[in-house]
C-alpha cells in the first residue's frame, strides 16, 4: 500500500513540474512579447497600445484632417486610399476612396494597408469595422486632437507612424513661428474686439476657450466673449450657450463669427441676422457678421493658419487687409495683384466641400493651376480673386495656368477694375485714340469716362505695364465714387 502510494505521489510531483514548466513557458513568451523593443511605441487617442517595428509604407487613411497632414509630410506615394469626402489638397482626387459607413472592411483588407488611420468617432461610430481591420492583423490607429495644445503631440505621433520625424519638426517650428508673428500683431491693439463664435446652429453652441477656434480668437486679438461656457461633455471643445446668454451681451458682441462644414455647423449670415432678437446685437448692426469655413478653424491641420489670418482679417480689416505696401513705383504681378484685390474688397479665402467637385466648372476649378503650388505664400489670394471672378486665369491644353509673376498691363488691371464693382456707363464719351488696340473697348470706354484711369496724350496704352502706386491711386479713386 505505501508502495502505491509513492508510485501516485511520483506520479502527480511528475504531473505538477509539467504543468509548472509550463506555465512557466507560456509566461515567458508573452514577458518576452510585452517588453521587446519597438521603433514605433504609444497610446493612441483610443487608449490602444500601438507597437510597430518599421515606419508605414502603404496607409489608408479615413480622417480628411490625417490625409491633409499626410500630404503635408510628404507622403504622397505612401498614401494608397483616403476617405470618401477628401478632396484637399486636389491631389487626393486621384485616390481610391473608402468609406467607413458603407463599406465592407474586406475591400480595405485586400489592399493590404500595413496602416490604416481613424479618428476615435469611428471608434464609436463603427465598432464591428474597426475590431475586422484589426482581427486581420492591420494596424489600425486613432488620432485626434480635441485642443489646441494636442496638435504637436498629433502631428509627431502622424510622423513617428511614417518615419517623417525630421519634416514634422520643420513644419511646426515655421507653424508656431507663424503663429508667433501673429501674437506680435495683435498684443499691442489697444481696442480688441469682443467676438462671438457660433459652432453649431443647434441650440446656438460655441467652443471652449481650448479649443482651435478658441484659440484663434485670443491669437488673433479677439476677445472671446463666450470665454464662461462649458464643454457638451467631457473632452469635448464643443460647448452649450444658448439664445438667453447670448442676448445678454448683444451690446459687446462686436464680431458674430459662424463655422460652416459638414460638422456642427452654425448658420449663415441670413439666418443669423434674421433670428428673433437677434437684431439687437452690435455686430448684426455693424454688419460684421462673417463666416469661416471648419476645416480651416476647427480640422486639426496647418491650415489652421489660414483661419487664424481669417479672423485677423474679420477683427481687424484696416490692419492686416493693408495693402499699402504696394504704394511703390514698381510693376505688380499677377499674385500681388490678386492680395492687392482681395484685401481692397476684404473677399474670404475660398475653401472648396466635397459637394464642390462633384460637379464640373466652365471657369476655374479650385486647386487645379499647374504654375501655382499648393504651399505657395499667395495662394488663397489667387484661388480667392480668380473663383470671384475678379481675375482670369487661362486654359490651354486641357490644362490651367495662373502665370502667377506675369507682369499687370493697363487693360488687365482696367478688367479688373470693372469686375470689383458696379461701374455705369457715362453718356459723356472721352476720345481715346488708340481705342483700336484694345480688346475690352466698351470696358476701357467705361473706365475711362468715369475717370478711374486717366489718358496721356489721349491714349490708353492697353499694353504698357501697371505699377503698385497706379493701382493703389486707382482703387482710391473707385471707392471716392462708392
Amino acid at each position: 500500500m505505501l508502495k502505491y502510494n509513492n508510485k501516485i505521489f511520483l506520479l502527480l510531483s511528475c504531473l505538477i513540474g509539467i504543468l509548472i514548466f509550463t506555465g512557466c513557458s507560456d509566461t515567458t513568451r508573452e514577458n518576452s512579447s510585452d517588453n521587446k523593443e519597438y521603433k514605433i511605441s504609444f497610446v493612441d487617442d483610443n487608449n490602444k497600445q500601438i507597437n510597430m517595428n518599421e515606419p508605414a509604407k502603404k496607409i489608408i487613411s479615413l480622417y480628411s484632417a490625417h490625409t491633409e497632414n499626410l500630404y503635408k509630410l510628404g507622403l504622397d506615394e505612401e498614401i494608397i486610399g483616403v476617405g470618401n469626402s477628401d478632396i484637399y489638397p486636389t491631389k487626393v482626387l486621384e485616390k481610391k476612396k473608402f468609406d467607413y459607413r458603407n463599406i465592407d472592411p474586406e475591400k480595405i483588407i485586400l489592399e493590404e494597408p500595413d496602416l490604416v488611420l481613424i479618428r476615435p468617432f469611428i471608434n464609436r461610430s463603427c465598432p464591428d469595422f474597426v475590431q475586422s481591420l484589426e482581427k486581420a492583423g492591420i494596424n489600425v490607429v486613432s488620432l485626434y486632437p480635441e485642443s489646441f495644445n494636442e496638435f504637436d503631440d498629433y502631428i509627431k505621433k502622424l510622423s513617428f507612424l511614417t518615419g517623417t520625424e525630421d519634416k514634422a519638426n520643420d513644419l511646426l517650428k515655421v507653424f508656431y513661428t507663424q503663429i508667433d508673428n501673429i501674437k506680435e500683431k495683435t498684443k499691442n491693439i489697444e481696442d480688441k474686439v469682443n467676438v462671438y463664435f457660433e459652432s453649431s446652429e443647434k441650440d446656438y453652441k460655441t467652443v471652449t476657450v481650448d479649443s482651435m477656434p478658441g484659440m484663434a480668437i485670443d491669437i488673433a486679438g479677439g476677445i472671446n466673449i463666450a470665454s464662461d461656457a462649458k464643454p457638451i461633455k467631457q473632452g469635448s471643445s464643443i460647448a452649450a450657450y444658448g439664445t438667453e446668454r447670448i442676448l445678454e451681451k448683444a451690446d459687446d458682441i462686436d464680431v458674430f463669427v459662424s463655422q460652416n462644414g459638414v460638422m456642427n455647423a452654425g448658420g449663415n449670415k441670413h439666418s443669423i441676422t434674421i433670428r428673433p432678437g437677434f437684431d439687437t446685437i452690435k455686430a448684426i448692426k455693424n454688419d460684421r457678421v462673417y463666416v469661416i469655413n471648419q476645416k480651416i478653424i476647427s480640422s486639426p491641420t496647418f491650415r489652421y493658419l489660414d483661419g487664424i489670418n481669417e479672423m485677423c482679417r474679420m477683427f481687424y480689416p484696416e490692419i492686416f487687409d493693408d495693402y499699402s505696401e504696394y504704394n511703390i513705383d514698381k510693376e505688380i504681378t499677377r499674385e500681388e495683384l490678386a492680395e492687392i484685390i482681395v484685401k481692397f474688397k476684404h473677399e474670404p479665402v475660398f475653401v472648396p466641400t466635397s459637394k464642390y467637385y462633384r460637379k464640373e466648372h466652365k471657369g476655374h476649378t479650385y486647386g487645379m493651376f499647374e504654375d501655382v503650388d499648393i504651399n505657395d505664400e499667395k495662394i488663397n489670394f489667387i484661388e480667392a480673386a480668380v473663383t470671384s471672378g475678379y481675375i482670369d486665369g487661362f486654359k490651354e491644353n486641357d490644362k490651367e495656368f495662373f502665370y502667377p509673376e506675369d507682369n499687370i498691363t493697363r487693360e488687365e488691371f482696367a478688367k479688373v477694375l470693372y469686375m470689383i464693382d458696379d461701374i455705369k456707363p457715362m453718356d459723356t464719351k472721352i476720345n481715346i485714340s488708340d481705342i483700336s488696340e484694345v480688346e475690352n473697348k466698351r470696358i476701357i470706354q467705361i473706365i475711362v469716362d468715369n475717370k478711374l484711369m486717366e489718358l496721356k496724350n489721349n491714349k490708353f496704352n492697353p499694353k504698357s505695364y501697371i505699377t503698385g502706386k497706379e493701382i493703389v491711386k486707382y482703387l482710391d479713386l473707385l471707392s471716392s465714387i462708392n
